[in-house]
């Protein structure tokens, strides 16, 4: 006998914060915002498939450095059906975009270790000048 898991189509929003372990304040705030729109019975919120897997995106755009307008842009080009080539080559820029910025973050800390080691350096020399003129 083979064990069939099947995926529920509505999540509550305890179930989306859960799994993907934000506050119902982040999934409020996307909500607010437009990149998640639940649908309501009464007061509650009531996610669908789209919606989880539209918050699966937008965190996984936030882990690699993304702007949630970025995310916005790039998610929305899906189409259904379609080969999403757009949607692809605009995920891979903003990849280069965002690596190129932390390139430039990693030579800005490089330099600023450099002058850190130099200023230290300067200030161990002055030390042992004043040592010296005090002997």
């Amino acid at each position: 006998m083979t064990n069939i898991v099947t995926h529920s189509t509505e999540y509550s929003i305890s179930d989306l914060c859960k799994e993907f372990e934000v506050t119902p304040r982040t999934a409020r705030y996307y909500e607010d915002i437009g990149l998640l729109s639940p649908s309501r019975r009464g007061q509650t919120r009531v996610y669908s498939a789209a919606d989880r897997t539209r918050l699966r995106l937008i965190l996984r755009g936030k882990r690699l450095g993304l702007s949630l307008e970025d995310s916005r842009q790039i998610i929305d080009m899906y189409e259904p059906g379609k080969s999403n080539t757009e949607q692809l080559n605009s995920l891979i820029e903003a990849i280069n975009q965002q690596r190129e910025k932390l390139h430039q973050k990693l030579d800005d800390i490089k330099n600023l270790l450099e002058d850190l080691k130099k200023a230290e350096t300067d200030c161990f020399q002055s030390l042992t000048n004043i040592s010296r003129n005090i002997s």
